[in-house]
């Protein structure tokens, strides 16, 4: 599979991560086959967070994957944490039993890249800097970024972390893409011109923060998937002829469409299906033209200025 490089680190990575936030939905035989599907396909890099399932996926996915040193340095691992029942917590206490946590699951002695989960409003940067180097020295972590954060709040924490941030996981499909559209219509009266992340997009291309979109196939807040979707006949319409000129599914063009901005982003796939997971694996060899990513956003609905 094609592949960039995750921020300004030197980590080479696939244009694609594979999302385990519903792996416990699966069985051992169905999830070792998801987990040796993706290997085959050349997705190493698998996204994990302390919450799915409760831990339980992270501890699936080791099982599945018959983790041990060989198989470790074959796979890129990532993480979240800062989740808690009822709260958010970046304080250096949680971060530092967290991240042990998540490796006792994973089986493994290292993460490669950890991200900081949802902001917490009562960060103490100062702590996180703290937990950050205890982890990078005592080898538990190799790289850092964070997860759903606007460029005043990275900013904040790189007033007092020494390490580079190198991703920023958030929200954006076809159907969610106001990061894109306030770019579009700058200057304009309208609901596209309203800048909700304080220009995050350009941010995050300016700083060489890798952008990693989740849910590359939900509407709304995990409101359901569009692609089949009869909210949105237009867009189907044209993804679907789109996908018929390529000869391949309507996944694989959403995927495409992602990856055809020039941020070079790492959409996070979350389907458990490992025929749709071929598929998603199938865009890093598509380049959509500028007239066919163009039609598609309009066909989301969104007006051109």
């Amino acid at each position: 599979m094609r592949t960039i490089k995750l921020g300004t680190s030197s980590l080479e990575v696939p244009v694609l991560a594979v999302g385990c936030m519903r792996l416990d939905s699966l069985d051992k035989p169905e999830a070792e086959r998801f987990v040796q599907t993706a290997l085959d396909e050349g997705a190493n890099f698998f996204d994990h967070a302390d919450i799915y399932g409760g831990g339980r996926c992270e501890e699936i996915f080791a099982d599945a994957i018959h983790m041990s040193p060989s198989v470790r340095e074959k796979i890129i691992l990532q993480s979240k944490c800062g989740i808690r029942q009822g709260q958010f917590d970046f304080s250096k206490e949680h971060i530092l039993e967290a991240v042990d946590g998540i490796l006792a699951r994973l089986k493994t002695e290292y993460l490669d890249v950890l991200l900081l989960h949802r902001p917490d409003a009562l960060v103490e940067p100062e702590e996180v800097a703290e937990a950050f180097d205890r982890l990078e020295s005592a080898g538990k972590v190799r790289h850092f970024g964070v997860s759903n954060q606007k460029p005043m709040q990275i900013e904040l924490l790189k007033k007092h972390v020494t390490q580079p941030l190198v991703a920023n996981q958030l929200q954006l499909s076809i159907t969610n893409a106001t990061m894109i559209s306030n770019g579009i219509n700058v200057n304009m009266e309208n609901a596209a011109a309203v800048d909700r992340d304080g220009s995050i997009l350009d941010y995050c291309r300016l700083h060489d923060i890798t952008i990693q979109p989740w849910s590359p196939f939900q509407y709304g807040f995990f409101e359901g998937v569009f692609l089949g979707s009869d909210k949105f006949p237009e867009l189907n319409r044209k993804i679907d002829e789109i996908a018929e000129k390529y000869r391949v599914a309507n996944t694989t063009i959403a995927i495409a469409w992602l990856l055809r901005h020039p941020a070079g982003m790492q959409p996070v796939t979350g389907t458990m299906n490992t025929e749709r997971l071929k598929d998603c694996c199938k865009a890093a060899d598509i380049r959509l033209s500028r007239e066919e990513w163009y039609a598609i956003y309009r066909a989301a609905g969104n007006v051109l200025p």
